[in-house]
Parts: C-alpha cells; sequence; structure tokens
C-alpha cells in the first residue's frame, strides 16, 4: 500500500474538499463533499461531542446517502454553518427528494475553539456556504485553515490534516480531521511522534531528533478542564461500496487512529466524532475486505491527524509543533 497522489481524502475520486479560515477570529469551516452523494455512517466515541443529523445516519433510518460532511470550530454555535452548504447544495439540485423540493442531508460536527480567538464570532451559516463555494479535488490545504484555525492539541497549536492510502485491488482510503485532541501526538520526554511507525515515505518530515523535555505530568493533563476542552472530528472516505451498517463500522474501526496517534485519547472532555462515506465505485468481497478497509481507516486518520499538527504554524497564544522541534 502507498499514498494516493496527493496523500488526501480527495485521492477517493468524486472527493472535494472546501475551507473557509477567519484568521481574523481564528476559526473556521471544512466541508468534505462527494460529488455524486455517498452512503455515511458515524461513529461518536467521545463524552462531549456537538453534533447534528447524526441520528439519521442510524442504519435501521430512511435515508441512505448524505450530500455532504461538515466540520466546523464554534462549539455548538457552530453547527449553524450547516445551513449554509445546505443552501449551497439546494441551489445545485442535491438533496433528499420531497416532491417538488430537495432536503440536502449535511451531517455536521463541530469542535470547542471558543478560547481561542474570539468567543463572541463562531461559524455561522455564511461561513458554511463560502466554504462550500471554494470546494475542490486535488491538494488539500493544512493546518491552521478551515475548522483547524481555532484547533489546539495537546496544549498546541493543532489543525487540519489528511491522509490517504491506495489498497491492491483498487480500494483508496482517505482521512481529514481537524486535530483538536486533549492528548499529546507526542512522547513529552523524548519528543517523538506515537504514531511515527506509521509513517509514509518521510511524510513527517522530522529533520532532527526531538529536544528532550521535562517529564510528563498526567495531574497537569486533567486539570483546569474547561480551558482544555476537546474534541477530535474528522472524516474518512472510501470508494468501495459499503451499506449504512457497513461504513458505521469503518467509522468505528477508524477511531483506533486517535489512540494510535494521541495519549491520552477518548477522555471525558473529549467529544470525538469520526464520518465515513462511501462512494461506492469499487464492489468488496465481504467481512474479511470490509475489515482491511477498518483497519487501514485507522492508520490513515492516525496520520491526517498527525498532519494536522505537523502543518500547524503558532498563532493565537499556541504555539505551534514545529516551532519546539526542527520539522
Amino acid at each position: 500500500m502507498k499514498p494516493g497522489r496527493f496523500n488526501a481524502i480527495t485521492d477517493v475520486p468524486g472527493i472535494q474538499v472546501g475551507h473557509y479560515t477567519d484568521l481574523e477570529h481564528l476559526t473556521g469551516v471544512t466541508v468534505i463533499y462527494p460529488e455524486n452523494g455517498a452512503v455515511a455512517g458515524v461513529d461518536v466515541r467521545g463524552s462531549a461531542p456537538g453534533t447534528r443529523e447524526t441520528d439519521l445516519l442510524n442504519p435501521v433510518n430512511l435515508v441512505e446517502r448524505v450530500q455532504a460532511v461538515v466540520l466546523s470550530g464554534g462549539s455548538a454555535y457552530g453547527l449553524e454553518a450547516a445551513s449554509g452548504v445546505m443552501r449551497w447544495l439546494e441551489e445545485q439540485g442535491q438533496g433528499f427528494p420531497v416532491g417538488p423540493a430537495v432536503v440536502p442531508i449535511v451531517p455536521a460536527a463541530v469542535i470547542f475553539d471558543l478560547l481561542v480567538g474570539s468567543a463572541a464570532v463562531r461559524p455561522n451559516a455564511q461561513y458554511g456556504y463560502r466554504a462550500a463555494q471554494n470546494l475542490k479535488g486535488g491538494p488539500v490545504e493544512q493546518g491552521v485553515v478551515g475548522v483547524g484555525t481555532g484547533a489546539r492539541n495537546g496544549g498546541l497549536k493543532g489543525g487540519v490534516g489528511t491522509a490517504s492510502l491506495e489498497l491492491p485491488g483498487g480500494v483508496v482510503v482517505g482521512a481529514i480531521v481537524a486535530a483538536n485532541a486533549l492528548g499529546r501526538i507526542h512522547d513529552p520526554i523524548t519528543g517523538e511522534l506515537y504514531a511515527r511507525f506509521l509513517e509514509q515515505q518521510g511524510e513527517f518530515r522530522l529533520k532532527h531528533p526531538p529536544r528532550r523535555l521535562s517529564a510528563p505530568d498526567y495531574t497537569e493533563v486533567f486539570t483546569d478542564t474547561f480551558v482544555r476542552s476537546n474534541t477530535v472530528i474528522g472524516c474518512v472516505a472510501t470508494n468501495a461500496r459499503l451499506s449504512k451498517a457497513q461504513a458505521q463500522k469503518v467509522a468505528q474501526m477508524a477511531h483506533d487512529g486517535i489512540a494510535r496517534a494521541v495519549f491520552p485519547a477518548h477522555t471525558m472532555f473529549d467529544g470525538d466524532v469520526i464520518f465515513c462515506l462511501a462512494t461506492g465505485e469499487v464492489e468488496i468481497a465481504g467481512p474479511a475486505e470490509l475489515s482491511r478497509i477498518g483497519a487501514v481507516a485507522a492508520d490513515v486518520f492516525a496520520r491526517a491527524l498527525v498532519h494536522g499538527v505537523l502543518h500547524a504554524h503558532s498563532v493565537g497564544g499556541l504555539v505551534a509543533y514545529r516551532d519546539l522541534y526542527d520539522c
């Protein structure tokens, strides 16, 4: 297996990504758009989530396909951004048909970034509409953009990250994530990345051994929890043909990627949410192939999370990993 051409979720045919970035107030929105819609699943693993339309993705419910997924800053306020994406999709005539109209299906999740930048300015419907206007395939901008603009990860600056892998047989798996975990992506003593064993083709770009830091203080990690409220949200996508139940399973397995890249993971102060989009171009053989896709999704998600932190730059009083270590 190897990364796709762009090492991004857009290596999955038909997947586009659009960002809207508000650098003045340090918040933003990211939209993931399957051109022809996609079967979707979700797994909400965190204990402080902020979501919209996730119940609709339960396999027992009616709607099979979604038109977009929204990842937004702004905590619960930021869920409004999905309304702007709905408006853009309606203008394109895309959505669930209801007589003479369509209702675009746009699940969403948010991160808590109100204490970075301005707490009074949050993503709204206009932010979502502008992110949809910026949709495109090809290379995906990473770091302090879109939903990652106000992200922080393990006390450092977080950001948007993406990655992909191509499997034998034509299946492609990609992921995009807002790296915004309570836990760290690196060993606090050596500075080395927990997920370094997943590195593909030098993508983590560590030029020199990280400088030694002080020993970890896990009491400190869990204090001042309001200030440190965090969430990892993201989306995996594949061109495999999956049912809603199978897409949900891939989303579940992808959560292991957080545990591979971050310590501690899935705390009471994280609201971790992962969506899965399946465009349905490639038939799969059965449960074994589904399990392989889920396992690969976890690794791809972990790499995307690391990319989000490595591509971030220091801003808003938050120091970036790249400014602590030469990478």
